[in-house]
């Protein structure tokens, strides 16, 4: 099976498409699978907008809304995970993983499916200490708080992902696991990006989750993006002596090292996405605890993942496998006329429901950020002009507003950081 990985693709799906079929075309071959390590921009209307982080400058429609309403279908295969520029409000309709459109999968805030035999687990979103142990108590319309709070990884996503017992081949993670540096050419990247230097010195740079994840789950592959450069790494684990082979890469830009092939033994296809009846037993179990306000979770209270195993699996078997079908829940963009419908701030998505319905598990995803309880959120018009961030307002987690910084520094020596 061949599998291209790419790194922050920045809502740019059409160049990316048109670079692997220039791939395939010059070295007569087909790729099987696009996997996207976050920054993927899911945006589907001038709505959206509102919930993705990013300053006004960098916002646009980019491509994905053609192939959300259907004008385009990826001619690929297509996995990805959310990173830290996201239509948040959407991926949260989907936050147990689904289509986001025909032939694009979402894992989910965090998910492991199959794609033939080859078994991939994800985790969206960057680490943000403070935020760590918090229930998911954002809800849209996101605040100038929540707009940033709502992609940082929580506790509970790790934890579920902590109980996987089952070997993985592939792992995709936002943010690099933290100390991964130590087991790559730290020096080659330092030279790259100087600013890196005093994080990977004090070992701060990247995801302590991701570490612990890294340790337990021992992947084969582990893809990554976030820093905008190509890094690569070998962890040899030292209880059994297994290699995951670690690789970042850049964003979706000339010149960039965005994109990467690499080739994975597997059983012959046709391949397609099916569900993981281990992960689906975990979020049955996990879900009793779901945290949907700022408290954290009490794991105590989850039971054991074996007791649901067998049930989970008949009724997998009876839709062998198979994630329900892709449905539109808001208008696509259209560049002949704007959106002026009310549209729900947060819409019961079919495959959710469906997903649910079939693990037995009641819809929480519009419940009470304050109580936990399910409330009746009122629509919106859309578009909204909510207010968005100065440039200098924008956090350290975000690479684009440090690379800015460092090439005006660049250009400028005398000029002061902002």
């Amino acid at each position: 099976m061949k599998i291209a990985i790419e790194g922050c693709m920045h809502g740019d799906l059409d160049n990316v498409y048109k670079t692997i079929q220039h791939h395939e075309q010059i070295h007569n071959t087909k790729v099987d699978l696009l996997l996207c390590c976050g920054d993927f921009q899911a945006v589907r209307n001038e709505k959206d907008m509102d919930s993705l982080n990013v300053p006004r400058k960098y916002r646009e429609m980019k491509s994905f809304w053609k192939y959300y309403s259907g004008q385009e279908v990826a001619p690929i295969p297509t996995i990805f995970i959310g990173g830290n520029h996201e239509a948040s409000n959407y991926l949260w309709e989907l936050y147990y993983g689904g289509w986001a459109a025909t032939n694009i999968y979402f894992l989910g805030f965090a998910g492991v499916v199959k794609f033939g035999d080859v078994r991939i687990g994800g985790l969206s979103g960057i680490y943000k200490e403070r935020h760590y142990r918090s229930g998911h108590f954002e809800r849209p319309p996101y605040n100038e708080s929540t707009i940033r709070s709502v992609y940082y990884v929580r506790e509970y996503d790790v934890q579920k992902l902590l109980q996987l017992e089952e070997p993985l081949d592939i792992f995709l993670s936002h943010d690099w696991p933290v100390g991964i540096t130590d087991y790559g050419d730290s020096e080659a990247l330092m030279r790259q990006k100087p600013y890196f230097r005093q994080e990977i010195e004090e070992k701060t740079l990247g995801s302590k989750p991701a570490a612990l994840l890294l340790e337990k789950l021992k992947p084969r592959y582990w893809f990554s993006a976030h820093l905008h450069c190509k890094f690569a790494a070998a962890v040899q684990h030292g209880d059994d002596g297994s290699v995951t082979k670690f690789l970042a890469l850049d964003k979706c830009l000339p010149g960039k090292k965005f994109l990467q092939i690499i080739e994975i033994e597997s059983e012959p296809g046709p391949f397609e996405v099916l569900y993981d009846e281990e992960w689906l037993a975990i979020t049955r179990k996990f879900n009793s605890i779901f945290p949907l306000t700022r408290r954290y979770a009490n794991f105590s209270t989850a039971g054991t993942i074996q007791e649901s195993r067998e049930w989970v699996r008949k009724k997998l078997e009876e839709r062998q496998f198979k994630p329900f079908e892709f449905a539109r829940t808001v208008p696509a963009y259209n560049p002949s006329q704007r959106i002026f419908d009310s549209i729900p701030e947060i819409p019961q998505n079919p495959q959710t429901l469906s997903l649910l319905e079939l693990l037995g598990l009641p819809y929480l995803l519009d419940s009470s950020p304050v109580t936990g309880e399910r409330t009746e959120i009122p629509a919106s018009p859309a578009p909204s002009d909510l207010p968005t961030y100065d440039s200098e307002e924008i956090l350290i987690d975000d690479i684009d507003e440090i690379e800015e910084i460092e090439e005006a520094k660049a250009d400028d020596p005398t000029r002061d950081e902002a």
